[in-house]
């Protein structure tokens, strides 16, 4: 037998925590599945300081926290699982969750949000976990007084590498491009902390690899560089480039998001390249509204441009109101 629930959103991130309130307070007892990561990318946050509403900042697992709070209030409930598949074939839907239970569905709200995307290079894989990582706010503090790799361009390299200056004896931050991907905000603050000598930054240099053990965790890095950038794409043209090592003694990988939409492969949601979920867009009512018919998505398995907690609860809000337009329908 199978649990049943008028509207099921998988994720509990911004995006879906936004939606389970709005589904919450239209009575449609919304079902939220937590996933993998509970709460998404902002428990790996400990300052938030761009969400309205917040002048001296707050901490993004306290903001998600109090969003479930505040979604349970108004009749969302909660539940640990992921999915692993859906059977959008005929209605009700069927989601099966990784561990075997299979929940039933009127609709449904994809806001599964993203993982962390890897470099994908000898000794990052076994060395996960033992001195290389996703997250700095989780890890940072286990590597106190060490030298620290930074890799990445944007506000969440910058953040990182920011945070860590807490931690670290130094902090490298490492680019494969020239000009950064952050907000100049960002860029200002690792600036004010290289002045400082917190931080050194290496422009147009990839690691190629990391070395260590999980006994002594990681000892040093390769490192290749090229005036003019992307080393590693020059190296397999047959350009020569400059090869290095740096010791250190941790690694953050900050380098972007993979979204989590394996689950939907089997159905007839349309994802991109990239697995991002394409929705109707325009205007007007639907905007969340994906190929299948009472399936729609909200937050980062759809927005790989913005990628704000902001933007994300108003697709979330989107989600849920149109949610609730088809569920009246029906």
């Amino acid at each position: 037998m199978a649990d049943h629930a008028r509207l099921v959103v998988i994720g509990s991130g911004i995006a879906g925590l936004t939606a389970a309130i709005y589904a919450g307070r239209s009575n449609h007892d919304p079902l939220v599945l937590s996933g993998d990561e509970p709460g998404g990318q902002l428990t790996l946050t400990t300052d938030v300081e761009n969400y309205p509403g917040f002048p001296d900042g707050v901490d993004g697992t306290e903001l998600v926290q109090r969003m479930r709070e505040q979604a349970e209030q108004f009749g969302a409930t909660v539940r640990s699982g992921r999915v692993a598949d859906i059977d959008a074939s005929s209605r009700p839907f069927r989601l099966e969750l990784v561990h075997g239970d299979v929940i039933t569905a009127d609709a449904v709200i994809a806001a599964s949000g993203a993982s962390a995307r890897t470099l994908d290079i000898p000794g990052e894989e076994e060395l996960m976990g033992f001195g290389v990582s996703t997250c700095a706010t989780c890890d940072g503090a286990f590597f106190r007084g060490e030298d620290m790799v930074v890799v990445g361009g944007g506000d969440a390299a910058m953040e990182e590498a920011a945070f860590l200056t807490k931690f670290a004896d130094t902090v490298t931050l490492v680019h494969r491009r020239e000009q950064f991907r952050a907000e100049d905000y960002w860029i200002d603050r690792i600036e004010d902390h290289v002045d400082a000598g917190d931080v050194e930054i290496m422009r147009n240099t990839e690691l190629t690899a990391i070395e260590g053990s999980e006994e002594a965790g990681v000892d040093h890095v390769e490192i290749v560089s090229h005036p003019e950038g992307h080393p590693k794409r020059r190296q397999a043209d047959g350009e020569v480039v400059d090869e290095d090592t740096l010791d250190v003694g941790a690694v953050f990988v900050a380098i972007g998001h993979v979204p989590n939409t394996s689950y939907l492969e089997s159905t007839d949601v349309r994802l991109d390249d990239a697995g991002y979920i394409h929705v109707a867009g325009g205007r007007g009512g639907g905007q969340t509204a994906t190929d299948v018919e009472g399936l729609f998505a909200a937050g980062d398995v759809v927005d790989h441009h913005y990628q704000q907690a902001i933007t994300a609860g108003g697709m979330g809000c989107e989600a849920a109101i149109d949610a609730d337009a088809f569920l009246e329908d029906e």
